[in-house]
């Protein structure tokens, strides 16, 4: 059944990207008629089908190219941008990116009056720290506040979902190796949150329902170790890997030299940020600047994870392994 458009347009930077489709989505089914702003529209035709006819128009705009996004603002009732890289590649920079990229779509939005707009950064955005990614994103949030004071900033651990790029490396990786690297011991802490759930943040931030010019923090229901999450992805699977600790020391060095290889298998600015935990703060959660904050209650990895990891079974979908 159709949703019956509200009369808004919302404009989504990053939209086809993991985080995009969901918060689409979420738009979509909200009544938002929403333009999809991507460097590549030809390939965005996917998410058209999750709204009605014409309800979802992917347009083009680089947000190294301030004329494009510009154009990609205009008109428009809120302006979210999702954009963000975890590897440098070519022109793609972590500063063009996050900080270059931040600051133009702020200050469109400002240009164009909107008033309504939510930027995507992440836990551990820190303008002192030693990770590159950790830096340009501290500086997109600076950035966006010095421009839009009313921004809404939403900050997540690390997101899992259907096209994640953790889980499904590493699942896949458990099919061809008969062991698992656990960077620094696999004690680092991470509090997974489901990409659904994410989204529906940002769209009832876009909705009005978040507290104007505030920051969250969004983490699953559940921290847990990186050990503890490969730990749970194995038996999802149903398959016995061995876990390797390699030190910090060594992966420093694995990834100086991994970062030049085709696709980047492991860089040494995610090593950087695999030494700092990646969880809500006890100050946000305080302020009620969380989930809960937004009455949402986040998912679990257990009920989550089994719906698209099954295909790294070694039977897929038919493998008899018991669902956690």
């Amino acid at each position: 059944m159709t949703t019956a458009l509200n009369g808004k347009l919302a404009t989504v930077f990053g939209g086809s990207g993991f985080v995009g489709r969901h918060v689409v989505r979420a738009l979509a089914q909200r009544g938002w008629r929403i333009r999809v702003a991507v460097r590549r529209p030809d390939l965005a035709g996917f998410l058209q089908p999750m709204g009605g006819v014409g309800q979802i128009q992917p347009v083009q705009a680089n947000l190294r190219y301030r004329w494009s996004v510009d154009q990609a603002v205009d008109g428009a009732d809120a302006v979210i941008n999702l954009v963000g890289v975890l590897a440098q590649s070519g022109k793609q920079t972590f500063d063009a990116v996050h900080a270059f990229g931040a600051g133009a779509v702020a200050e469109a939005a400002r240009g164009a009056g909107i008033a309504n707009v939510v930027h995507l950064s992440a836990i551990g955005a820190d303008a002192q720290s030693n990770s590159g990614y950790a830096r340009s994103k501290a500086a997109g949030e600076a950035a966006v506040r010095e421009t839009l004071k009313a921004a809404v900033i939403m900050r997540p651990s690390i997101v899992f979902g259907p096209e994640d790029d953790f889980f499904n490396r590493f699942a896949g990786m458990a099919r061809m190796s008969p062991a698992l690297p656990l960077i620094g011991g696999g004690e680092t802490k991470f509090q997974p949150v489901f990409v659904g759930d994410v989204a529906e943040a940002i769209a009832r931030a876009v909705e009005g329902e978040a507290r104007a010019g505030a920051t969250y923090e969004l983490g699953g229901p559940q921290v847990k170790s990186f050990r503890e999450c490969l730990e749970l992805m194995l038996e999802i699977i149903g398959r016995k890997r061995l876990l390797l600790p390699v030190p910090f020391a060594a992966a420093r060095m694995i990834g100086r030299v991994a970062q030049r290889l085709p696709g980047a298998p492991l860089t040494l600015d995610q090593v950087r940020m695999l030494e700092h935990d990646n969880v809500v703060s006890s100050a946000a959660r305080e302020a009620g600047l969380t989930l809960d904050g937004l009455g949402i209650q986040p998912d679990t990895m257990a009920a989550i994870l089994p719906s698209y990891l099954w295909r790294f079974r070694e039977h897929g979908q038919y493998d008899a392994h018991p669902i956690v």
